[in-house]
Parts: structure tokens; sequence; C-alpha cells
């Protein structure tokens, strides 16, 4: 998330759609557990919690949710609502997956839990848990209260979890407020002033049903995308039209618009990406500054032959509308840079795009300074050259200046850049620095220049 504060106006902010959390039992110090993984019932016998003792958090009010468990299905009332015993054996959340947590004022990680019939759970014994209980207790030896565990894993902070988390009264004056405000013409005026010619934009799946998207996101990313286009053409810029997030999510990470973690995108959810594909195309294929458009944003633990279909029929739609404007493909994460080599021979003006970052791998953690710099000169190198030397242009789409040195010098963050600078401009499509504009410093290619950390011109 580029604004982390956005979210700061969210009621149980912490508690936001796939927020991964753990439940205890005070009277019996035992976790919460769906049986199985999930299918089974409700139990609460475990000493420790792993996978089985992890529920995802659905979010549908600012103190309702559904709890997704291991094996995907929801917990919930026994007998579609008509029991009292909780079961996790539901596949889609409707009102007996529905449940209310109360906070104690005093400790909001001491809960009590409502159900749909008005009353709380309750754990009646280790393999018994029930919604039956009326009482009011917070008293710890209560068999309705719960010690929340929220801090599992990195909460997920995308569109989807900002927009649910405000919900319809209040997400739509949030998003605008921020498409008015965060990226404006004089950015497009800085950015062109400093040498950069493109602007690599990412956009949702959703975009296509804009202005009335499905819920929970909202109107306006069209207009905010048109307004791009407007400044760029008017600041001799381009426009890379980035499907960032695509329905079913493609890589699990908040940014791919995923409501709760889960990779979902395969065969079934090929026609609708291409209809997507197929509306930017048609909208933007013939403008001028039009720089290309990206079918999919790094798929990572999609099947491979699903993903070469998709592309195959996305590249079909933008030619379309435009027998000359880039297609871009995105390597997938979680295979060798040159997987696609062999795929793209057949298209033309293609392009791979390959993200280079010395982060999210041990590898990077032990390295210094110089380590990192001659990583960029040589195994970067190298790797680039490989997918440059294809019938397609290579494109480092994504590349950034921090790394996972804590104390390094100002010069060092220098030179770093200036190797990546150096290596990433070989690439035959040019590269795309991430981000613009971000909190935190180093991310921020705004921040880098007007600190004198790179130099473009």
């Amino acid at each position: 998330m580029m604004k982390p504060s956005l979210f700061d106006g969210i009621v149980n902010k912490d508690l936001l759609d796939g927020t991964q959390v753990q439940l205890i039992s005070t009277k019996f110090n035992k976790y919460l557990t769906a049986e199985n993984g999930g299918g089974a019932d409700l139990v609460a016998n475990r000493d420790s919690a792993s996978g089985w003792e992890t529920f995802k958090l659905w979010r549908v009010s600012d103190t309702s949710f559904n709890f997704r468990v291991f094996n995907k299905q929801f917990l919930g009332l026994e007998n579609q609502g008509s029991g009292n015993k909780i079961v996790a054996v539901s596949n889609s959340p409707s009102n007996p997956e529905t449940f209310e947590i109360v906070r104690n004022s005093d400790d909001p990680n001491k809960i009590r839990i409502k159900a749909s019939n008005g009353l709380f759970l309750q754990v009646q014994s280790e393999t018994t848990v029930t919604a039956d209980y009326e009482g009011t207790s917070w008293d710890e030896s209560d068999p309705s209260v719960f010690r929340l565990n929220d801090k599992v894993a990195n909460q997920l902070q995308g569109e989807y979890q900002l927009t649910n988390g405000y919900g319809p009264a209040r997400a739509p004056q949030v998003m605008h407020d921020h498409w008015n405000t965060y990226i404006t013409e004089d950015d497009f005026r800085f950015m062109s002033e400093n040498g950069l010619t493109a602007v690599r934009l990412p956009v949702g799946w959703w975009i296509a049903q804009d202005p009335n998207p499905p819920k929970p996101f909202v109107g306006g990313s069209l207009a905010a995308l048109d307004n791009a286009f407007t400044w760029a053409q008017k600041h001799g810029m381009k426009v890379i039209v980035d499907l960032h997030a695509v329905e079913g999510s493609q890589n699990g990470n908040d940014h791919s618009g995923t409501r709760d973690g889960y990779i979902e995108w395969g065969d079934s959810y090929i026609p609708n990406t291409v209809s997507v594909i197929d509306f930017l195309a048609q909208r933007y294929g013939n403008k001028a500054s039009l720089g290309g458009i990206e079918l999919m944003n790094e798929p990572s633990g999609v099947n491979l032959d699903s993903l070469k279909t998709y592309y195959q029929q996305a590249y079909d739609a933008v030619r379309k509308y435009s027998e000359s404007a880039y297609v871009i493909m995105s390597n997938p994460l979680d295979h060798d840079s040159n997987v696609l080599v062999s795929f793209v021979q057949s298209f033309k003006n293609v392009v791979i795009d390959v993200h280079y970052y010395n982060l999210y791998s041990d590898n990077f953690k032990s390295m210094d300074a110089q380590q990192n710099i001659d990583y960029i000169r040589n195994q970067r190198a190298s790797d680039l050259s490989g997918v440059s030397s294809t019938n397609a242009l290579s494109f480092v789409g994504e590349w950034t200046g921090e790394w996972s040195i804590q104390s390094a010098s100002k010069e060092d963050y220098q030179r770093y850049a200036e190797a990546q600078l150096d290596v990433y401009s070989r690439a035959t499509f040019g590269w795309a620095y991430w981000s613009y504009k971000c909190q935190y410093g180093h991310w921020s290619l705004e921040w880098m220049i007007q600190n004198g950390y790179i130099t473009l011109n």
C-alpha cells in the first residue's frame, strides 16, 4: 500500500478482509480449530496453533465477519443455521456463517463472538463449541470469552481491504479524495522534467465495469486513468496500462485485489480477464500516448499452461484494435526468466517483463553493499541479457532503490541505484521504478530524485 494512512479511519482497522486470526478459549486455554482443516466440527483442543487453527476474516460490516478455514469453508451454525453447534461445512457464507465480534473496551483482543441466532459462542468441552450462551461476563473463566491473536501474518492492505473496510457509505469519498490528490498533473510535469518518458500504471479488473464496479470497489478509477493519458500526452510521456489485479487473484498479494490471499485465478477466469484487456485495448489501443498494455502483473502460483492460454487470447484481443501496440507479458515469479522465451516467438511487438528486487529472499539478507552491487552487475545483467536475446523486447518492469541493508550510507544507496540504472538501461523496452510516489523514502523515485540519490538527466 502506497499510503497506509488511508486505512486510519476504518473502524476495527486491524480486522480487515484476509486478516488471519487465531482464537484461544480463556477458560480451557486451548485454540479453536477447524477439525481436518474444514468440513467437520469446530473444536477447542489444541495447545499450539498452525494452519487448522488459523481463520481468514471476510468483513461483512464494521463488527460482523465470516471466518474462512484452512480448506476454504466457512464457520457457521450447523444445519444451515437451525442448530447451535459450530461447524465448518459451508462453501459460501450467508447469515448462518456471519458472526459479530464484540471487543472488550479495556482489552480489544479479549473478545466474545455472537452468532446469527443472537447467542454467544461458548466452549462447552474440548470437542464441542456451540452458540447458545446468554451471559455477559468478561471473566477469564467464562466459556464465551476468547483471546484474539490478529498478528499471525502481515495484514493485507489492498484496494479490497480499503473499500470494504470503509463500506459503501464512506469508501467512495475516501477513494475520490485519494485519486484527486495523490497523483496530479504536477507529477507528470515533474517526471517529464526529470527525464522520465513513461509511467507504468496499475489498474484492477473492475475498471472495465466503471462507474459501477462490483462491490466493494467504487467507481472512479477509469476517470483517473483517462486523466493520466491526458497529462502524459501534454508532457510528452507514454502510459503503460498494467492489469495489476485480476479477478480470482493471480498471486495472493494484496495488490492483486484479493479478498483473503487465496490464489484462485485459473482457466475459468480466462474469459473475464480477456474481456478486461479487450475493454482497455478498445479504449486506449490507438491513443498516441499508449506505451503498452500489460496483460497481468506478477503471476505466481498459477498453472503455466493456463497462463500461456490467457496470454495468447489477450494478445489477440489487443490486436483486434491495434496492430502495433506493445503487448507486455509478465514473467511468472515462480519460474525462471526464460520460461516464456520460446512461447513469445510467434508474437509481434511483444515485451517480456521481469521484476528485480534484492529483497524477499534469504539470499540477500547476508549480503553487504558491495555484494548487492556485484549481484546487479553480474547475475542481474546475465539474466537480463538472456531475456533480451529473444524476438521479444525486455522490460525491467519493477525495481527499487531499497534493499535488506539496515545501516547503508547515502553513498551506498547512490552506488546501488547507479548500478541498477546502468544494467537495467540495457533492457530493450526500458525499465520502471516501483514506485514513483510512496511514503517509504527509498521506494519513492520522486523522493530519490529530490534528495539526490538518483539522477536521470
